[in-house]
């Protein structure tokens, strides 16, 4: 039976797991798909580069097109990352017949509609599990598994590296700063974690989620984004202290066919199923109308767990092949885009203030909170030897965006406060 021809753009970290597994598991996969899966060529930046796996020479090449126009070749694997040239050379595939399998989240994020689209016109399949979560298999579940259901809420860790920052500093209480330097030294984290730190990689995982679990088309301009780079040890000491973990998570709502999605730093009560979620660990809570609460959780990066993901979109292409029904079950957003309001939006919040200490100040504070219609579930004021000033912290209860802003607008204005130290959404 003829092969199935496969051409690697990208021989990195997971183009490597992807051969690893794709050669080590042949008479697994090809028992599933009835017929053998072939690598026939691999793109790569330099060919005279020492692999850490054996390639024959052959089928290296330094040359996209080469691959990209092989009427041989069959499913395109895309593991080399970029965002224009990459689309360009997608697209091109696609115009080939050939079907593409992508980790690309940052592709998928911003031109995710545009590449399935063409997919559909030329009845070629866009499969992207890697893109998000590694090796948790989320964007299936949440396209087929959940395809009978109405998703409300999508709520994750799905950044490894803030997820171990946050977990040493809490376990440890080390510093922000001496932690990034541990996990850049590690690997966990680039040389320039921008991307990570300030929540930029989880919108983008985010933007995806919330396309496919609201079925509308949510765009990265659409994710309000915080990242973690101004949480301190005492930020997360006085989570602990109050029953709470930090995380840095991704909340995706929709209510009444109106969506909301951020990623922020969160205080997770450690009774919530994601406070337990530690180090480079990714997991996804997801709520529906008829299933209720569910959670998948496993490793987010690395070699293997996103190479599998790889490997198991390819598997389907293939399937889909011998069926003849490729291009048939990619999903666009059908549902007009209707942004929630900070009217709409309703939360818990944790907010520390460094106050005058006199006597008054925290009557007029719950009078400001009052004003604007946010319940208090508990306020502590105590003092801290290395702050002259007094701390208050405070807790409310779900309160709308626009009136906690309105408080801490109100607050900038107030004398007796000298400070808004931190607010944080509280989940749990």
């Amino acid at each position: 039976m003829r092969p199935v021809k496969v051409g690697l753009l990208g021989l990195g970290t997971v183009g490597t797991g992807v051969v690893r597994i794709v050669e080590g598991n042949q008479a697994d996969l090809s028992s599933q798909v009835g017929s053998p899966i072939v690598i026939e060529k691999i793109v790569v930046k330099n060919t005279d580069k020492v692999r850490s796996i054996p390639i024959s020479p052959e089928k290296l090449t330094e040359d996209p097109w080469e691959v990209i126009k092989n009427p041989e070749i069959d499913v395109i694997v895309e593991v080399m990352g970029g965002i224009d040239q990459t689309k360009a050379y997608i697209l091109a595939a696609l115009e080939h017949g050939k079907h593409v399998v992508t980790a690309n989240k940052d592709l998928m994020a911003l031109y995710g509609s545009e590449i399935i689209a063409k997919a559909q016109e030329h009845q070629c399949d866009v499969f992207y599990e890697a893109s998000v979560a590694g090796g948790i298999p989320i964007i299936r579940t949440l396209i087929e598994g959940f395809s009978s259901d109405r998703i409300t809420r999508i709520m994750g860790i799905v950044n490894g590296t803030t997820n171990y920052i946050l977990t040493k500093m809490s376990q440890e209480g080390a510093s922000y700063e001496s932690v990034l330097k541990e996990a850049q030294q590690l690997g966990y984290a680039e040389s320039d974690p921008t991307s990570d730190v300030e929540g930029l990689d989880a919108a983008r995982k985010m933007a995806i989620l919330g396309t496919l679990g609201f079925r509308s088309h949510v765009e990265l301009k659409d994710v309000s984004v915080e990242g973690i780079t101004g949480i301190s040890s005492e930020d997360i000491a006085f989570a602990k202290r109050l029953g709470y973990e930090m995380k840095l998570l991704g909340i995706a709502e929709m209510q009444d066919d109106a969506f909301t999605v951020s990623v922020q730093p969160t205080m997770v009560s450690q009774n919530h199923p994601l406070a337990a979620v530690n180090g480079v660990f990714n997991a996804v809570y997801v709520h529906g109308e008829a299933v209720g609460e569910t959670m998948f959780y496993g490793a987010g990066a690395g070699e293997m767990p996103t190479a599998t993901s790889v490997v198991a979109d390819l598997v389907a292409v293939v399937r889909n092949m011998k069926l003849g029904v490729n291009g048939s079950k990619a999903m666009l957003p059908y549902k007009p885009k209707r942004l929630m309001s900070d009217e709409l939006v309703f939360c818990k919040n944790f907010i520390l203030l460094h106050v005058d200490d006199k006597a008054g100040v925290l009557a007029k504070i719950t009078q400001v909170f009052a004003e604007f219609d946010v319940s208090l579930a508990s306020v502590v004021q105590q003092p801290n030897e290395h702050n002259p000033d007094a701390e208050i912290i405070i807790v409310t209860h779900a309160a709308s965006k626009a009136s906690v802003q309105q408080v801490l607008e109100h607050f900038e204005s107030l004398e007796v406060i000298r400070k808004i130290k931190s607010v944080y959404r509280v989940v749990g």
